[in-house]
């Protein structure tokens, strides 16, 4: 039976992240992307709460969590998640993340192979990996250099947060927006100078979390779903170096998988997830 998500302050790594879980069973951590917090996952907590412990945190910077000077690369973000499940006295977790989560859930899986037991990646791109080519063909889209650069995207954008929230949150959905309450989650969460200051660190980090993915080999049973307009680029990103992956394109869905095709996104979640046979001591081995 499902369960509503409760609502913890829980400290990792020099911070203090906003957690919201729900359930009892194996731990599912959800991680959130851009410009998001844990009310993303509001539409799969409940049904994944029925058979998992669900643990979806706001991100580093992000929501209610420790609007932090510094660490927004993904393997200091990873290292936030590990924390967190130590102090939830979980010892391995599957991992579910999107958008600016899902280098931080593959670093997670490399840091910690012991961690996590399954992998589940959207709607991103790792880094400068091989096999993106095609969607980059015209170069990043353009909020990549709009976002890196220090100090401009905050002061322009300043006064006009809901404004952009909405351009994100109408073109990941195609044009239909999300639900009220969680637009209004979102705004609150990216309204200020400091809390855009955080946004726009992940991408300023980048950088420094591509030569993070360098040279990486996955083992664990891994899933990577696209939708418009990654398709199966991080699919065929992941191929190479991942000796379990199974690949799945939504069709007719935005970029905001869990608020636009929910129904579609637990379709394939919950068998995958159902599916664990690798032993806790499986996961990932760096090469080299």
């Amino acid at each position: 039976m499902s369960t509503s998500p409760e609502l913890h302050r829980i400290a990792t790594n020099g911070v203090h992240l906003t957690v919201a879980t729900a359930g009892t069973g194996p731990a599912v951590v959800l991680l959130h992307g851009f410009p998001h917090t844990w009310r993303l996952w509001s539409e799969v907590i409940g049904p994944l709460s029925a058979h998992h412990r669900v643990i979806a945190p706001d991100l580093r910077g992000f929501g209610g969590s420790t609007r932090a000077p510094d660490g927004y690369d993904a393997g200091t973000l990873a290292d936030d998640i590990a924390g967190l499940l130590d102090a939830l006295d979980e010892p391995t977790a599957a991992v579910v993340a999107i958008d600016a989560g899902t280098p931080v859930a593959v670093l997670l899986a490399l840091r910690h192979p012991d961690r996590v037991r399954r992998l589940v990646v959207m709607e991103a791109l790792l880094g400068s990996l091989p096999g993106a080519e095609d969607f980059l063909a015209a170069g990043p889209p353009w909020w990549f250099g709009f976002h890196a650069v220090p100090g401009l995207a905050e002061t322009v954008l300043l006064g006009h947060e809901a404004q952009y929230v909405d351009w994100f949150l109408k073109a990941g959905t195609r044009g239909q927006g999300v639900p009220p309450d969680v637009r209004a989650a979102f705004l609150d969460a990216y309204t200020g100078p400091d809390a855009l200051r955080c946004a726009f660190s992940y991408y300023r980090a980048l950088p420094t979390t591509a030569r993070q993915l360098d040279d990486a080999r996955l083992t664990v049973p891994t899933l990577a779903i696209g939708s418009h307009p990654v398709g199966s680029a991080l699919e065929r990103q992941l191929r190479p170096i991942t000796d379990d992956l199974t690949g799945h394109v939504i069709p007719d869905c935005g970029h905001i998988i869990p608020l636009d095709r929910p129904r579609e996104l637990l379709d394939l979640l919950t068998p995958f997830l159902a599916a664990e046979t690798t032993p806790p001591s499986a996961g990932v081995r760096v090469q080299g």
